[in-house]
């Protein structure tokens, strides 16, 4: 339930801050004092487009802010908490919107910026608006199912629900079975090409590392000479006797040896002396390594051609897989993985088809359990209407609902059609056709309260705690006048109901009367809002009966309205 709402430089609105109650408040007013601003501001807290163009001229932004009791609501509770805003210990929530007059707007939910979206998902579960854009949005037939889905209760929605989504699991597997089909050959030449390459790679088998270790022992095998030369040099060096040099194990033994001598006088010459014998040691076995080096060095001149053959295998191999021989190996583990899902879909295919199959069958037993929820409820709706009607000084009308078989689609496959009987004998015509702007209203009325009635009755009070009905009494008069009115107070003893009229008759059963004002000053047109009781109320619907507020007739009128109304409820 909405319990207060603020409202600044909102087009002619410079302030205003009214307190709503349950039951049914009605919002009155001259024509062009602001009424509909309030709705405009209950739009923008529900999450609606934002329009820097209502801005109140000369300020620099417009702000509304609303205070909803959401205490019995389990689910905003939750949602205000997930967007990271808080709900005060009295179970209401703060909301806040801000228009700037340059156009941008800002939302904000207990205490916390959201996305204006979220205000809109909230809404859905706070409060419905029916006004009159809502009349052409019930004359399309996919507006007409939703209303009559609505109308059918919980369980026919249930039902709705399981079908649509079977219907999206349906249209998915759908397209993967057309995707599978369509690329049946293009995943059969994939197959092949991963077979073709398998099989070259395992023909060759190579090892992991050997692309480079065969490049090594090529150009050992292909430099035989030169490294015998090298390498018989570097041994002489250092272990070869020669008349003209002395190798480096001779002057490193001899040097050892002439510290050794003088190594008592003197320690620190014992201790170069031991470092010179362990350089000694290792250039001794640096020269035995060498001289076996040189003595297994043989020219391979077969075995340098067949390195050379394997290599150029292995290099075929990594010009068409990879760079290396490890690359290589990866890609041939990569494409063995994706050749067992190319050999699968064939049985994936059948896994498909066979889900599909059972979906169609789920799809049929869910469609004729909607169109048979359907027939019933749009029976049930129709009498209410008619009902309603009958009530409304359209006594000789009635509202026929028509469930047509149809294409299957993702609601079903009914079509839904509400038809009017104007009066009995005249043939049923298309919902807006053929109908005055008065008997239009009067329809739409008779079909919002029937809804609104069934949605409170059918999962109590708590399921829509507030109903917004904007002028929906439009071309209205009379006494069809008193019974909307009526009606609308009996919809507001199990909700909270609030309605923007111009209709005496209709704000004479309010339970809450607001009236917006207007005043002309020094910084322009002032708009307000104002509760109005006792003679202040009866001057208020002497005003709206005769444009007098001082007329003495249109206020014994004022106060017989008053009067029945009480009796009437």
């Amino acid at each position: 339930m909405l319990e207060e709402i603020a409202i600044e430089n909102l087009g002619v609105i410079r302030a205003a801050r009214v307190a709503l109650a349950s039951g049914l408040t009605v919002i009155t007013g001259e024509t062009g004092a602001g009424k509909t601003m309030v709705l405009t501001g209950l739009g923008l807290l529900m999450g609606g487009k934002a329009d820097a163009g209502a801005v109140r001229p000369g300020a620099r932004s417009a702000a509304v802010e609303g205070r909803w009791r959401v205490a019995d609501r389990p689910g905003v509770v939750e949602r205000v908490e997930d967007a990271g805003g808080a709900v005060d210990d009295d179970g209401t929530v703060v909301v806040l919107r801000t228009v700037a007059a340059e156009g941008r707007s800002r939302a904000h939910l207990g205490g916390r910026g959201v996305p204006q979206g979220v205000l809109a998902e909230i809404a859905d579960e706070l409060a419905t608006v029916h006004g009159q854009a809502d009349q052409l949005r019930l004359r399309t037939p996919s507006k007409q199912r939703e209303a009559l889905d609505a109308f059918a209760g919980p369980a026919h929605r249930a039902a709705l629900d399981a079908y649509r989504a079977a219907w999206t699991e349906r249209a998915a597997l759908q397209a993967e079975i057309d995707d599978l089909t369509q690329r049946a050959a293009e995943r059969a030449r994939e197959a092949e090409l991963l077979r073709l390459g398998l099989a070259e790679i395992e023909r060759v088998d190579p090892r992991p590392g050997e692309d480079a270790e065969l490049q090594t022992l090529v150009t050992r095998l292909g430099n035989v000479e030169e490294l015998r030369v090298g390498a018989g040099e570097a041994h002489e060096a250092l272990a070869g006797e020669s008349d003209e040099v002395a190798s480096a194990v001779a002057q490193l033994t001899r040097a050892r040896r002439a510290l050794e001598s003088v190594a008592s006088d003197d320690p620190a010459l014992a201790e170069l002396a031991g470092r010179i014998a362990e350089v000694g040691y290792v250039v001794a076995d640096v020269a035995t390594e060498l001289s076996a080096y040189v003595d297994d060095l043989q020219a391979d001149p077969a075995g340098l051609e067949t390195a050379h053959e394997r290599l150029a295998a292995l290099t075929a191999l990594t010009r068409s897989y990879g760079e290396t021989v490890d690359d290589v190996l990866r890609w041939a583990s990569d494409a063995g993985l994706r050749l067992l899902d190319l050999d699968d879909g064939g049985e994936r295919l059948r896994g498909l088809t066979q889900r599909s199959g059972e979906l169609d069958d789920e799809l049929a037993r869910l469609g004729a359990e909607l169109s048979e929820g359907r027939a019933a409820a749009g029976e049930r709706l129709a009498a209410a209407v008619t009902t309603e009607l009958a009530g409304l000084a359209m006594g000789g009308a009635h509202l026929e609902v028509g469930v047509a078989p149809g294409e299957p689609g993702p609601f079903g496959a009914d079509q839904v059609t509400f038809s009017l009987v104007p009066h009995p004998g005249a043939p049923a015509r298309p919902l807006g056709k053929g109908a005055s702007g008065g008997e239009l209203s009067r329809v739409m009325l008779a079909l919002e309260v029937a809804l609104a009635t069934a949605a409170v009755g059918g999962a109590g009070a708590a399921s829509l705690p507030t109903f917004v009905f904007d002028e929906v009494d439009a071309g209205v008069g009379g006494r069809a006048a008193v019974e909307v009115g009526r009606r609308l107070a009996v919809l507001a003893r199990a909700t909270q109901v609030i309605v923007v009229t111009h209709l005496a008759q209709v704000a004479a059963f309010a339970d809450t009367h607001l009236v917006v004002t207007k005043s002309a000053g020094e910084a322009g047109t002032v708009t307000g809002v104002e509760e109005v009781s006792a003679d202040d109320r009866v001057r208020e619907l002497a005003r709206m009966l005769s444009g007098q507020d001082d007329s003495a007739t249109a206020r014994r009128h004022a106060l017989e309205l008053l009067e029945s109304s009480s009796v009437g409820r």
